[in-house]
Parts: structure tokens; sequence; C-alpha cells
């Protein structure tokens, strides 16, 4: 195993994580400025990147060229990247590349539930809460949630929230992201957190899920390296990986 971005955050809990399971060897950790290279010359076969967006598609078309599978947890991967990627493996068959948003099992978990109960919800917002450090706003996760949630609504045939707001400060209503609004927080003392919240005549359900310490995402690396060969091709979100059974 290689982890890229070995110095951040997310990357040194990467390292400590796979150097403690006992089905799996570090081979390389590599930081910013160190050469792909290194990956190959330490005979690694599966790549973690918890890089930075500037440079993680790099990082995984070398990985894919190369034929090592690789599990992505940095965000920046637009739609226009994934269809590239996914034509990069069409040329290498058995390849597998996992693409993941949130690699918390509870917020997978939590994602997959709400995109199933909002079918029977008129209304339905979303609003993540993250520490101040974090360059992206909504957050990969809430992006995906809104994406699982309109998926939902649009098979089920349930309509747009309602909204009644004809005036208002400009982002005071959120990001549109497919018809689901997503608010983000920023806050010190905070990790990285969600609610969804559901509403219907009378009553409200709220489906949130916290993660107070990265510690919490790495069983859900640590998954993702033991399925990913068995994934050939791209998957996009840790749940492709899980028998939900939804």
């Amino acid at each position: 195993m290689a982890v890229l971005g070995a110095n951040g955050r997310m990357g040194s809990e990467a390292v400590r994580a796979v150097g403690a399971a006992p089905d799996m060897e570090l081979v390389a950790a590599l930081g910013r400025g160190d050469s792909l290279e290194a990956v190959l010359d330490a005979g690694a076969r599966y790549v973690v990147d918890l890089t930075v967006p500037d440079s993680t598609e790099e990082n995984v078309r070398f990985a894919v060229e190369h034929g090592l599978h690789a599990v992505v947890g940095t965000t920046g991967w637009t739609a226009e990247r994934l269809a590239s990627l996914d034509a990069l493996l069409a040329e290498h068959a058995g390849t597998g590349v996992l693409i993941a948003p949130n690699f918390a099992l509870g917020s997978v978990l939590a994602s997959a539930f709400a995109a199933k109960a909002s079918r029977y919800f008129e209304s339905v917002e979303i609003v993540e809460l993250h520490h101040p450090d974090k360059v992206d706003a909504p957050s990969g996760t809430a992006v995906r949630t809104a994406q699982l949630i309109a998926a939902a609504r649009s098979e089920a045939g349930v309509g747009p929230s309602p909204d009644a707001t004809v005036k208002q400060l400009e982002g005071a209503r959120g990001a549109d992201v497919e018809g689901v609004r997503v608010h983000a927080v920023r806050l010190r003392g905070l990790v990285a957190h969600q609610e969804v919240l559901l509403g219907g005549p009378g009553e409200q359900l709220t489906l949130r899920h916290d993660s107070f310490d990265r510690a919490s995402f790495m069983p859900g690396v640590l998954l993702g390296l033991r399925e990913v060969a068995a994934h050939p091709g791209l998957t996009v979100g840790l749940d492709g990986y899980l028998d939900l059974g939804l």
C-alpha cells in the first residue's frame, strides 16, 4: 500500500491505520513534492490518495496507467473529470478506483437512509458543518447526499420542496444542488458533521452524523482498500461497496 498526502491530517491517520492493519503492508508514504515513481519503486499495488484537488487527478491517472488500484478521498472530482477517468479505466481492464466523498461508515449509512426517507416527505434540506480550514463548500459529502436524495425523489415522482421565498440576501437559502438546498457552516471546534432535515405535515425527521475525530474515517478507508480490486472500473461513493439492502 502507498499513501499519497501522508503528511496531511487525513494522510497521517491513513499511514497509522494501514500500518496497524494485520492484512496490509505500508510500503510508501509520499508527501508534497515527492515523485510518484517512488510508489512503483516500492512495489505498491494499491494507492490511497488523500492529497489536494489540484493534484488528485494526475495521481489517480498515474495509478491507473500503471495498473494500481486506487482509493481516493480527495475532493475536486467534477463530472468531466470522472468521465475522463472512466474512459481511462476502460483501457485498463481489471483496475479499480473508488472515489469516496466520505469514508465514515456512519455518514455513508446516514446519506443512504436520508435518500430512502426523502421519498416520503414534502420538504428536505441539508446542513453541513465543518472546521474553518476546509477549503470547499458545500462539502463533497453534502453534494453526494443531495444527489442521492434528488435521484430518489425523482424516481418516486416527488416534486421540489415548497418554498415561497421571493426576497432574500444572496446565499440566504444556501446552495441549490439538483433541487436540494444545502447550507454550509464553518466553525472552530467542529470536525465533520451533517444534518438532513425532512419535513411533512405536523412532523420532522432529522438524520445527523458526527465525526469527532479523523480516526472515524479509517475503517472506511481500510474497507475500500480491501474491496477495490474486486470492483474493477470506477465506483463513486463507499455505498457502492456496501450491501445496504435499501
